[in-house]
């Protein structure tokens, strides 16, 4: 029992203890005060603005239209819809193989009535 009230007394010491200690380095209100008026205040809205981002372009509708002509003309441009850092097809899935052949293989175990019908799986919840 005495080593309990002895904890609790240590205990309450420290939590006064540190308040006291936070309290004596902290500025007072006046001293906040002050710094807040020797500070040099703008009215609001009247403060200047960063500057917008810079949104014009390099090129001209010009230039742009006749360099997608001379694309054209080359063979460049991808058909329209067409994602340039590849398909879905292409990427792999799990297991190293393509999307197309993870299709194909389910659509074949389908064929053959190897998968489960929704619901019926052996993790099927139980009623």
């Amino acid at each position: 029992m005495k080593n309990a009230l002895t904890v609790v007394a240590a205990v309450a010491a420290a939590m006064f203890a540190q308040g006291a200690f936070a309290q004596a380095s902290a500025p007072t209100r006046a001293e906040v005060k002050a710094e807040t008026k020797a500070a040099a205040k703008v009215p609001a809205g009247e403060g200047t603005m960063a500057p917008a981002p810079g949104t014009k372009s390099e090129t001209t509708r010009a230039e742009r239209k006749a360099k997608t002509v001379e694309a054209r003309k080359e063979g460049a441009l991808p058909k329209a819809g067409d994602n340039p850092e590849g398909s879905k097809a292409e990427k792999p899935v799990k297991g190293g193989k393509s999307r197309a052949d993870a299709k194909a293989e389910t659509r074949a175990a389908v064929k053959e009535g190897k998968t489960q019908p929704a619901g019926e799986g052996s993790d099927a919840p139980k009623k």
